[in-house]
């Protein structure tokens, strides 16, 4: 409920932050671009391609970048190190942001470390390789009020991070793509979540 209320609000300047690549803070529609994957593309039957057409246009969501720890002092301020941004009259975005986030973040130490296990491995293989590293909150936001169906919100890609967590989306239209190259729809149950590793 809270991102829904800051989406559908006005947005103020100072949550733009493009000198750190939009990396803190709010990401407007149509910045964020999925990488072209033409030749992957081709590879799939027709009833399993994406609809993102090649190459992908601009992203029409909003995303809120959230970073769960604080910039390193002893780091110049960058997009890989760059400060939170508090978006005014939320009063407890930190509190909030930071429970929520933290609660996802042990879920993916706590599957890491069921992966590493079932892997034959030691059980903090993966987990011990996760700390202190920049974990990111990124609730995203789209005005369907404003655009066609078969908009894209976010195109055809693939992850970069180790593991990707989400929570249950208020509305239908995530697939993703078997290592077969079959699309399935995703459905996250009521108090499920999905992970997905990167690539």
């Amino acid at each position: 409920d809270r991102g829904r209320k800051y989406y559908s609000g006005q947005k103020e300047l100072e949550d733009f932050y493009p000198q750190y690549g939009y990396q803190t803070g709010a990401t407007p529609e149509g910045i964020e671009i999925a990488r072209e994957h033409s030749a992957q593309i081709k590879t799939y039957d027709q009833e399993n391609k994406p609809v993102t057409p090649q190459p992908p246009p601009n992203d029409a969501k909003w995303r809120f970048f959230w970073h769960l720890n604080e910039p390193n002092p002893n780091r110049p301020l960058s997009a890989s190190n760059p400060p939170r941004c508090l978006p005014k009259d939320f009063p407890d975005w930190e509190t909030k942001m930071n429970r929520w986030g933290f609660l996802m973040h042990d879920a993916t130490i706590a599957v890491s470390e069921m992966l590493a296990v079932g892997l034959g491995l030691p059980q903090d293989s993966f987990s011990s390789k996760m700390l202190k590293g920049p974990h990111l909150l990124a609730p995203t936001g789209s005005d369907l009020t404003k655009y066609d169906v078969g908009t894209i919100f976010a195109g055809f890609h693939y992850d970069l991070n180790f593991i990707t967590i989400h929570g249950k989306s208020r509305f239908p239209g995530l697939y993703v793509w078997l290592r077969n190259g079959q699309k399935a729809t995703v459905a996250v149950p009521d108090g499920g979540l999905l992970l997905q590793s990167g690539k």
